[in-house]
């Protein structure tokens, strides 16, 4: 029978502190004659017998940091970097990262253009078009969703809302002026030819608590956070964001960079997006990341459960970005931005690293 046989590796570090150990142990060191006293360490031998212990002594080095903006915590989308994280697949790239929850997309896009953080998950796309139109350090290092296949839009159970058609003239909750909820908004009341006004209104559960308060007369939500609320009678489905046509093949939402922090930091974000796709593969494969995500999210599994029929892999693909032409033609309509960008402006902003 054959037998295999493995050499275990032993890596720089580790074989400098063997070899140190050994230097270091007493019944490894020469014989002397009876009588003979035992000469101290000087000179090169005793500097390197003192770096060798101070190195034993030192702790471990860190790994490196990244600080992440993500808009809205709770969804689906926005649990990759933590779930994947905490799953370890970011400690594999050699990271930890230093997670900050935004309201949204604005807050989210201002603090990268700042560079008060490295990346920033799920500004809207239009929104970065109109910054970077205007001169602000972005680029665009991957589609963090496209379509709006993840929204839906509800009233409160009593509301006398039934349907869109006869929504005119109402409040529409977004999560920040110029998000991705903004232009998608402004699609809706297009495609069902009616006036609605935007109204930023924060986070999900700050737009559940005041769309229960009647603040404001149509929510919006990222499934599946808030099914439950639908499961229980509460509020009132009354449009998807896949109603809308156009919006299906459209990235909304970008992760971004400043351009600084690309230029300094590029093996670290190439490591984030490794990890990223890491991250992807495990959250559709494996049933225990749905635990995860219900624990995370403080939803009930079999509501978490629901989350990739709304939020498919393929949207979720950070090296998907399509349908620009699309966008900044909306973004003109809506006022994001005075003229379409360039082809040479679009390779500037767009630059997903490898």
């Amino acid at each position: 029978m054959a037998i295999e046989t493995r050499r275990r590796h032993i890596g720089p570090g580790k074989r400098f502190a063997v070899l140190a150990r050994r230097a270091l142990r007493p019944d490894k060191q020469p014989e002397q004659p009876p009588g003979t006293r035992m000469p101290r360490l000087g000179g090169r031998t005793g500097a390197v017998a003192a770096a060798l212990l101070a190195w034993l002594a030192c702790p471990v080095l860190a790994q490196d940091a990244l600080k992440i903006a993500i808009g809205q915590r709770g969804g689906w989308e926005q649990a990759v970097s933590e779930l994947g994280q905490n799953a370890g697949f970011f400690k594999q790239q050699g990271l930890v990262l230093d997670l900050l929850y935004t309201q949204g997309s604005g807050e989210t896009l201002q603090s990268v253009i700042s560079a008060s953080v490295d990346v920033g998950i799920g500004p809207g796309t239009h929104a970065v078009l109109g910054a970077f139109a205007k001169g602000a350090p972005l680029r665009a290092i991957g589609g963090s969703f496209t379509s709006a296949d993840d929204q839906f839009y509800y009233v409160a159970a009593d509301s006398g809302i039934r349907d869109m058609k006869n929504a005119d003239g109402k409040t529409i909750a977004i999560s920040t002026t110029g998000s991705a909820s903004n232009i998608f908004a402004l699609a809706l009341a297009k495609h069902f030819g009616i006036t609605l006004k935007p109204q930023p209104t924060g986070n999900y559960a700050a737009t559940l608590t005041q769309t229960m308060t009647k603040q404001v007369d149509i929510g919006f939500s990222q499934a599946p956070f808030n099914l439950n609320v639908v499961d229980e009678g509460k509020i009132r489905i009354v449009a998807f964001g896949r109603d809308v046509p156009e919006l299906r093949t459209m990235t909304s939402r970008l992760i971004i960079v400043n351009s600084a922090v690309l230029v300094q930091k590029r093996d670290l974000i190439v490591r984030y997006l490794r990890g990223f796709h890491a991250t992807l593969d495990w959250l559709y494969s494996d049933a225990t990341a749905i635990s995860a995500y219900a624990a995370w999210s403080g939803l009930p599994e079999a509501i978490a459960k629901r989350a990739p029929e709304f939020l498919s892999k393929e949207n979720l693909d950070p090296d998907r970005i399509s349908g620009l032409e699309t966008m900044m033609r909306d973004a003109v309509k809506f006022k994001f931005l005075p003229a379409p960008l360039s082809d040479a402006q679009l390779q500037e902003l767009i630059e997903i690293p490898r």
